[in-house]
């Protein structure tokens, strides 16, 4: 996240009819290196007044007085100020919301070179949250998975979105599609951050991503907010009993390279939207339905914090 860096602080602490001493702070980036109280300690010791005491008992004279105390308190607001600064260039807030019906479980997948995220995956229940801190350097998906369970052997599995690590953490596995994916790279071209939710996998949930707090970009909201899973054309539905929890890809359901925008179809040009595709293009018109769905699929926005909703209101799931 924040680079480990030494900063140097100089204070001049003026008392009236006494010297000004010239004092200087060491700390982290982020992480001041002692609590507040003993930082006003180091700042202020004994010798810094006229009376002293014992290390066995309580001196007030540690303290400075009243109107020295102003330039402290100032001089460390000053300092605060600057570090929240600093750090909030350094990350973003990830909030996951499930209002959902049912308990989801999402996991967090880093893309290569990128600080890897933990916790990879957790459990939402109905109407949690939680919030996280991603480094602004940071690019990969977020997804939710559904139906799991632990067998007798301590095995962790979901029927849909799983990523295969026998438990409820990712720790670098992906999702096993059909899965809706929220994708970012923070911090891109031109200090952008770009994100989309993407069906090019499949589909297993609604899911809708927000920006909050961002400027430059268009920062609009992106994803997919309609329940697919009854409507899923029969050759791409998943179910679960008699019950659909999930859309195939034609891709996944398929394997044909126009499906999958491979071979002979890897280009723009070639590659082109299918039935399928448009199935899910019309339910979602802000989600991605196959590979080179850019134009109104990829948003932007810069320093923002993103809110990741499954099941957004209102929600039968």
């Amino acid at each position: 996240m924040v680079p480990t860096s030494i900063l140097f602080f100089r204070f001049n602490v003026s008392y009236i009819n006494t010297h000004t001493p010239s004092l200087y702070l060491i700390f982290y980036i982020n992480t001041l290196s002692r609590p507040l109280p003993h930082l006003i300690l180091d700042l202020f010791p004994p010798s810094a007044s006229k009376s002293s005491c014992s290390h066995s008992t309580k001196c007030s004279s540690f303290f400075p007085p009243p109107y020295a105390m102003a330039r402290l308190q100032l001089s460390t607001v000053l300092v605060i100020s600057f570090l929240q600064l600093f750090s909030g260039a350094q990350s973003s807030m990830f909030t996951i919301v499930n209002k959902c019906s049912n308990t989801v479980w999402p996991g967090v997948l880093s893309g290569a070179g990128t600080p890897q995220i933990s916790p990879s995956g957790f459990i939402l229940q109905p109407g949690e949250s939680t919030s996280i801190s991603f480094p602004r350097s940071w690019s990969g998906r977020l997804w939710g998975r559904t139906l799991c369970t632990e067998d007798s052997s301590g095995k962790f599995y979901c029927l849909t979105g799983d990523c295969g690590s026998s438990t409820p953490e990712c720790s670098g596995a992906g999702a096993i599609p059909p899965a809706t994916l929220a994708e970012f790279t923070l911090n891109g071209v031109g200090g952008l951050d770009f994100y989309d939710v993407s069906l090019v996998d499949g589909y297993n949930l609604p899911m809708m991503v927000s920006a909050h707090g961002g400027t430059g970009g268009n920062c609009s909201s992106a994803g997919c907010a309609a329940d697919l899973n009854g409507d899923c054309p029969l050759e791409l539905k998943v179910v679960n009993g008699s019950e659909g929890v999930a859309c195939k890809s034609a891709c996944n359901a398929f394997g044909d390279p126009q499906y999958c925008c491979i071979g002979a179809y890897a280009t723009p040009n070639t590659c082109k939207p299918s039935s399928y595709s448009q199935f899910f293009k019309a339910a979602c018109p802000t989600a991605y339905s196959y590979a080179y769905d850019d134009g109104t699929s990829t948003f932007t926005c810069a320093g923002a914090d993103y809110i990741i909703t499954f099941c957004p209101t209102p929600s039968t799931r």
